[in-house]
């Protein structure tokens, strides 16, 4: 038996999360309560109108994974945005996609029902409902999100739930959702299947609708959450595993398969390191950027470009001395990453995101549900990669990651931040298994983002001032275009991991640069 371990970007998820652990329940059934609270306590960055993807890992079995991220609706046509340049990222015309989350989750719990007797879903929501009825602590995350989205969102349909007054929020103040509570509670009586085949459905449809989307009800009982096979790839220190299309899951994993490969160029420093996983990076954005799209219009097999020939050729593009030259268009994203492992040391990756904060900004008045904007990575060119179309799915920066090393420890580990999300991975991975330092260690010290996040435009190198203060001038000397940005800043995103060891003890942290909390029967981290 195992020791249990949760991690997430706020506390109060990982409190729900642990609470179903430590009464017995499963891993899954652990992150489906934490998945309901974090879309209450840090609804800017997640979210029942969004999407997830899920890692499930029983020891002893090939992990699976679960695709619950939303496809375009049947009304999404060329034609239906002819009068725009881009699909609006804001308001009714930027909610072209199903939100998938919630599918996911009861999809994820069929499989946890295999596992034992399962718990009800009311007590898995009751946390979120809760939160959600009582009122949440405004966090300086929310706070600035707030700031940031005012002018954008403020007049939009439903917004004014996340006002006060008509006025940003306040960190510290309390902010009741008393819509979403009486959604929740809906859900937990009637099912979760309510959000595609019952009332919840059909007021969510009026609402879209009502707010110029090409969403319909139809969409809602068509969507089904995916059982999908993992990417996966061989290295010298174990089998990593992360997500196929339409996630950049193939990035992260070729980043590090890479790094395998070259990490011996260095001196083993933290400037060699952020150097090689760096350009390792510019490869895998570079492969990326050129065939992840829908799974249908896939031109190759994604799990070939991990083969040892094309990562050969990536790897002699490599130089110790010399950055390569960038830009390459950035990918944007806000989401939440989280990672548990129950006492039967089943083990799950999990994120769910908006896409932007707020989404699309569009919140369902008769649900309180915020829905996404993940639609708006769709291309209005004909013949585009991208290209908008009903039924697609557009490409996701989302990817949860797992690893099953040689020495027997299984690690669940990830972020926020689009761009970043395979760069942290990269570097929290790298840090800890490669050069052995501390877990905590390993996600807290400073990092670096390549590109861009948050709604950033720029594609220079970003460095935290405490890796900067080691290694901007070297990194400079070698070609990147290098600015340096304050230490443990949420630009980097919200990263975590959850690892299992062999003899069945846990351990877990989170990220100094979110709210969050790390619990394992071995130590207990904020």
């Amino acid at each position: 038996m195992s020791s249990i371990a949760f991690t997430a970007p706020h506390h109060e998820a990982t409190k729900a999360g642990q609470a179903i652990l430590e009464q017995g329940g499963t891993a899954i059934e652990a992150m489906v309560a934490a998945a309901a609270t974090i879309a209450v306590v840090y609804p800017h960055m997640n979210g029942l109108g969004g999407d997830g993807f899920w890692l499930i890992s029983e020891p002893g079995k090939t992990p699976i994974g679960i695709d619950a991220s939303g496809k375009a609706a049947q009304r999404a046509t060329l034609d239906f945005y002819a009068e725009d340049d881009a699909i609006p990222t804001r308001g009714g015309k930027a909610t072209v996609t199903m939100a998938g989350a919630v599918a996911g989750w009861q999809k994820a719990l069929d499989i946890s029902a295999f596992w034992q007797s399962p718990k009800p879903l009311n007590e898995l929501l009751k946390n979120a409902i809760d939160h959600a009825k009582n009122g949440i602590e405004i966090t300086e995350s929310l706070q600035s999100a707030s700031r940031k989205v005012h002018d954008d969102l403020a007049t939009l349909p439903g917004f004014a739930q996340f006002l006060d007054q008509g006025n940003t929020l306040t960190h510290g103040n309390c902010l009741t959702l008393s819509t979403l509570a009486d959604t929740l509670k809906h859900l937990a009586e009637q099912g979760l299947d309510d959000f595609y085949h019952g009332s919840i459905a059909e007021q969510l449809a009026a609402d879209l609708e009502a707010a110029g989307s090409p969403l319909r009800l139809a969409d809602f009982h068509d969507y089904r959450a995916e059982q999908v096979t993992p990417l996966s790839v061989e290295t010298s220190v174990g089998k990593l595993y992360n997500l196929p299309a339409p996630t950049q899951g193939i990035a992260s994993l070729i980043i590090l398969a890479l790094y395998d490969r070259i990490h011996h160029l260095g001196d083993g420093g933290q400037t060699d390191m952020a150097h090689l996983l760096i350009e390792a990076t510019k490869q895998a954005f570079i492969a990326r950027n050129e065939y992840v799209t829908d799974p249908a219009r896939l031109s190759i097999n994604l799990q070939d470009l991990l083969s040892d020939a094309n990562l050969a050729t990536m790897t002699d593009k490599i130089a110790i001395d010399q950055a390569q030259a960038w830009p390459h268009p950035a990918k944007h994203g806000d989401t939440i990453w989280m990672g548990c492992c129950d006492n039967e040391g089943r083990i799950v990756s999990y994120i769910q995101s908006l896409f932007w904060e707020f989404g699309s900004g569009i919140v369902s008045p008769s649900t309180g549900i915020v829905w996404n904007n993940r639609g708006s990575s769709f291309s209005l060119e004909k013949g585009n990669l991208q290209e908008l179309k009903p039924n697609l799915k557009p490409f996701h920066t989302l990817n949860p990651a797992f690893a099953e090393l040689a020495d027997g420890r299984r690690i669940s580990y990830g972020t926020m931040g689009g761009e970043g999300q395979p760069q942290t991975q990269a570097a929290l991975f790298s840090r800890y298994v490669y050069h052995k330092q501390p877990l905590d260690i390993s996600i807290a010290a400073g990092r670096w983002l390549l590109g861009r996040t948050w709604g950033d435009v720029s594609h220079n190198l970003k460095v935290e001032s405490d890796l900067a203060a080691d290694a901007a001038q070297s990194l400079i000397t070698r070609g990147h275009d290098l600015v340096e940005v304050p230490a443990c800043n949420e630009l980097m995103g919200h990263a975590g991991a959850v690892v299992s060891f062999p003899e069945g003890n846990t351990d877990a942290a989170t990220d100094p640069r979110s709210d969050g909390l790390a619990v394992s029967s071995a130590s207990h981290s904020g």
